[in-house]
């Protein structure tokens, strides 16, 4: 994995690492390693994450087929200045 260090700016570096490492499951799979992991307790681990998976995908599956409404977004909050900085119109 590399990541380009531009204009000595190693602190935007770090962060786009810890992304990349974030993105690869680096994180996970050390925290993993770190303690044995019984084969009993590494099977039952594995089963609850398909079962979720699949879960998962059989609701996305009923929201794109309009079985079940799809989660309500969050509004963002809009952009720019906050409201006290902006001149008050008259």
């Amino acid at each position: 994995m590399q990541v380009l260090v531009r204009d000595n700016n190693v602190d935007q570096a770090l962060r786009v690492l810890k992304k990349k490492m974030q993105r690869e499951g680096i994180f996970r799979e050390m925290k993993a390693r770190k303690a044995y992991e019984k084969p009993s307790e590494r099977r039952n681990r594995e089963e609850a994450e398909a079962v979720r998976r699949a879960r998962k995908a059989a609701r996305k599956q009923a929201i794109r087929e309009g079985l079940i409404a799809a989660p309500k977004k969050k509004p963002l909050p809009p952009r720019g200045r906050p409201a006290a900085a902006q001149p008050a119109e008259s």
